[in-house]
């Protein structure tokens, strides 16, 4: 007589409704059950892994999805059916709630509308290839309605498109949603492969910015000290901190006698959760930095500021314990952040600046990468290091000086209106 111990992994029973997960001959490991469908029906399906613990995984996600009231769309349904269910069911457990709501906003305004019509199973990249190619060419203020709407039609419904086409970063990110989605499809053995991986959008030419030179910056920070968060741009400037790290600043993440700061969490608004702070863009994000002496002084004078103004608030003042805050003591919105200082971001934005102008005192590169929490120092050395021309000058006359035949100083002077090259350091 044989008891639950001795039966096989593969046979054991059991409950009602959790299926059954069984080793095959070829040595995979199957999971079966049924799960609801479209329709308000319920089909059975399989899933296959390596092993038995993961073939058990990947058939309780599939239940508990359809627990939850999600039908789970078959190979025999549209795209659209599935990118509904792979964002409510499988994509919000792993992303960040604002990757989130950008991917729900992509898939809905573009995916959807596009080649979400068709079969999953009949999808091919030839399809995907030319729907981006014709989503470049149309005029998304005609292809959303936005004219229709208006009272006064000024585009495609007057006959004078404005040609308001996507850039070739947002078409890059369109094909970049679509990817992870097919990609689970095939993992869930809905279809064979991921034809978007065998399309191509091209390399999309990053955004340029103008950061500031010493100068500006000068004159931003001299028009930012009759602010009431004076400190909070001096803080950004010197310490290239993002948007959201700076607002999610706790006075416990400071040790203003040592001079240095935890960068820990960022501020962000959510959907779900409102104004919330959340774990630091990367695990490279999460750091320590030292403050210039500087910044340790206005912080200190911002403190007491703060002080003077829970004083007089009284009982309205609410203690969120950020370092940057309203005047009633609560967190701030990043976006009114920006909105309140629109005029002082306009020219340039103040993390790339940081980069450039520390770029240009000499700092090295790998500094101003730990400084900005990045993780990999390529990121800080294409988008932000923008080497300017007095720069590039300097690299050019060095090696010309190092080129220079010695004694040919006269000659060089007396064939051209330039002064002799001048060495000149090169960090």
């Amino acid at each position: 007589m044989t008891t639950p111990r001795d039966t096989p992994a593969s046979r054991r029973t059991r409950a009602n409704s959790d299926g059954t997960v069984y080793q095959r001959k070829d040595g995979r490991w199957e999971a079966a059950g049924y799960v609801l469908a479209p329709g308000n029906t319920r089909r059975r399906v399989r899933v296959y892994a390596t092993t038995r613990k993961e073939a058990l995984a990947k058939l309780t996600e599939k239940i508990a999805a359809s627990n939850r009231g999600l039908p789970i769309p078959s190979a025999q349904g549209s795209l659209a059916a599935y990118l509904t269910y792979w964002l409510e069911a499988v994509a919000v457990h792993h992303l960040r709630e604002t990757t989130h709501t950008r991917y729900t906003a992509c898939v809905h305004r573009y995916l959807i509308p596009g080649p979400g019509k068709k079969k999953l199973t009949k999808l091919t990249a030839k399809d995907v290839h030319t729907w981006l190619n014709q989503l470049r060419t149309t005029c998304q203020c005609c292809a959303r309605g936005i004219d229709a709407r208006r009272d006064q039609p000024r585009c495609c419904a007057a006959d004078q498109c404005c040609h308001k086409l996507l850039s070739p970063l947002t078409l890059t990110y369109i094909h970049s949603v679509l990817k992870p989605a097919l990609e689970h499809a095939v993992r869930e053995e809905e279809i064979p492969r991921n034809f978007a991986r065998n399309v191509r959008t091209g390399t999309p030419q990053p955004r340029r910015f103008e950061p500031l030179t010493a100068e500006e910056a000068r004159q931003l920070l001299a028009a930012a000290n009759k602010l009431r968060l004076h400190a909070l741009f001096e803080l950004a400037l010197h310490t290239g901190l993002r948007k959201g790290e700076l607002l999610g600043l706790r006075w416990e993440d400071l040790n203003l006698d040592r001079g240095t700061a935890a960068i820990r969490r960022t501020l962000q608004r959510t959907t779900a959760g409102g104004l919330t702070t959340l774990p630091t863009k990367t695990r490279a994000s999460e750091r320590r930095i030292a403050l210039p002496t500087r910044c340790v002084h206005l912080l200190k004078l911002h403190r007491e500021q703060r002080q003077c103004e829970r004083e007089s608030t009284g009982t309205t003042w609410q203690d969120s314990g950020h370092v940057f805050t309203t005047p009633q003591g609560k967190a701030i919105d990043p976006t009114n952040l920006t909105r309140a200082f629109t005029t002082l971001l306009r020219k340039a934005d103040l993390r790339h600046s940081t980069a450039t102008l520390l770029l240009e005192q000499g700092v090295e590169l790998v500094v101003i990468k730990e400084l900005l929490g990045h993780a990999h120092i390529g990121v800080t050395a294409t988008v932000y290091a923008h080497v300017r021309l007095r720069l590039q000058r300097q690299a050019i006359d060095t090696l010309g000086t190092a080129l220079d035949v010695p004694g040919n100083d006269e000659s060089t002077r007396e064939n051209g209106d330039d002064p002799p090259l001048r060495g000149a350091t090169v960090h």
